[in-house]
Order: C-alpha cells, then sequence, then structure tokens
C-alpha cells in the first residue's frame, strides 16, 4: 500500500507529545489557583520517592502540585488511577475533559505493566504535555473567546509544523460538529484531542517515511495498526 502526504513540513519545531518529552525542569507552570489543595491525610504515601508495591514514581523535579493532584484522586493509593479519576485531576487543575479526549490520552500515556491506567511517570508526563498544550492554545486563541476556531486551529498547527490541508481539517473539525451549519469551535480539551491525532499519526507516517519525501509504503496490517488507535471511538 502507498500512501503521500506532501503538506507536512519537516523541522526541529516542538510539539507536545506522548511518550517523548521535554527535561522535566522546563514544566510549562499552570496556574494553581485551580490546582486541588493540598491534602494532609495523604501524606504519608511518598509517590515521589518509593512505592512499596514496586509501582513506577514520580519522576526527580515534578512540582508538588502535579504531585497533589494525582494524590487527590488515587482514593485507594494503589499508585495508579483510571479514566475517571484522571478525568477529575485534569478537570481540576486544567480544563473540563470529556471522557473522548481522556480516553485518548489514556491510550496514548498508558502505563505498559498497566494497560487501562495512569501510574505517577505517565501522570507528571500527560501533565507536562497539556500544559504546551495550553501554551499553544493561548498563543492562538487571537480573539481570547476560549475557543479554537477552524482558522485559529489551521495557525496552530502550523506553527508547531504540521500544514494540514483544508480538507483534512475539515474532515477531522465534522467529528466535533452539532449537524448543524454553525461554525465549529473547539474548547481546550478537543484542541488537544486534534493536535494529538494530527502529531501522532504524522510521527507515524514519518518513521515509514525515512527520507522525509512525503511518501511511503507500507503493508495493509501495518497501514490498520497506524491509523486505527487514532480513528476508533472513544465514546
Amino acid at each position: 500500500m502507498s500512501s503521500s502526504s506532501g503538506r507536512y513540513r519537516y523541522q526541529p519545531q516542538y510539539s507536545p507529545s506522548a511518550p517523548q518529552q521535554p527535561p522535566y525542569s522546563s514544566y510549562y507552570q499552570t496556574s494553581t489557583s485551580n490546582a486541588p489543595p493540598p491534602s494532609n491525610s495523604s501524606s504519608n504515601y511518598n509517590y515521589a520517592n518509593v512505592s512499596s508495591s514496586g509501582n513506577s514514581t514520580f519522576p526527580p523535579g515534578t512540582p508538588q502540585d502535579v504531585i497533589t493532584s494525582f494524590q487527590m484522586v488515587d482514593r485507594d493509593r494503589s499508585g495508579f488511577i483510571d479514566e475517571r479519576e484522571l478525568q477529575q485531576a485534569l478537570s481540576s487543575g486544567f480544563h473540563h475533559f470529556n471522557l473522548r479526549t481522556i480516553r485518548l490520552l489514556m491510550f496514548l500515556f498508558k502505563n505498559p505493566h498497566q494497560p487501562l491506567a495512569v501510574g505517577p511517570k505517565e501522570f507528571a508526563a500527560l501533565w507536562s504535555c497539556l500544559g504546551q498544550w495550553r501554551g499553544i492554545f493561548e498563543r492562538y486563541d487571537k480573539d481570547r473567546s476560549g475557543k479554537i476556531d477552524p482558522l485559529e486551529l489551521r495557525d496552530a498547527l502550523y506553527g508547531i509544523g504540521y500544514a494540514v490541508p483544508g480538507s483534512v481539517l475539515q474532515l477531522l473539525l465534522s467529528k466535533y460538529g452539532d449537524g448543524s451549519v454553525r461554525r465549529v469551535e473547539l474548547g481546550f480539551d478537543s484542541f488537544v484531542e486534534c493536535g494529538l491525532i494530527i502529531k501522532g499519526l504524522t510521527d507515524k507516517f514519518k518513521e515509514k517515511d525515512t527520507r522525509y519525501t512525503g511518501s511511503a509504503t507500507l503493508s495493509y496490517d501495518a497501514f490498520m495498526t497506524m491509523v486505527l488507535p487514532f480513528l476508533v471511538s472513544y465514546d
């Protein structure tokens, strides 16, 4: 099977994704005004250092508000959180996230030993990623509406290295419409979802297009394995 994409740009610009992340010292510092307050009841569970069950721990230098957000929702102190707990943590620290976006994030940041859960290491990487997407969202929300319209989405994707054709953008945006003729506008969670889909599929394509020609040849199985995780319904 041959596929081509002549519209993405190969350049060293960074766009947030999983699993690679910048150093933890460069976390985008989100406002802590909406973060859950510290909890004394969880202070005896030291996520940042050692987990008695051998689970992954927070990387050194992880901001305290990130650790606190995880602790507040990990009520059984298992060291892992499920999709509902992740939704609660992110909605407290960033924005209300719908479950569709949460499930895509769970897929991208899943723990290798607990595929239906997120541990401290994955949560820290996810939080850092979302902080950077928040910076991109605010930069391109030119009218400060709290929403990203199609032109702003196009500019945002181009700004991080993806010259996505208009036809592809229309197809992507159609999943967020309500069936009316009104222009689709994306909240932060849907914007993150769009960005991660575009970046994820482009990165997968680039693995096959090793010469950066904009074309690649791959088997049917490889194509389906590459695309389906980003297209299945997470509702």
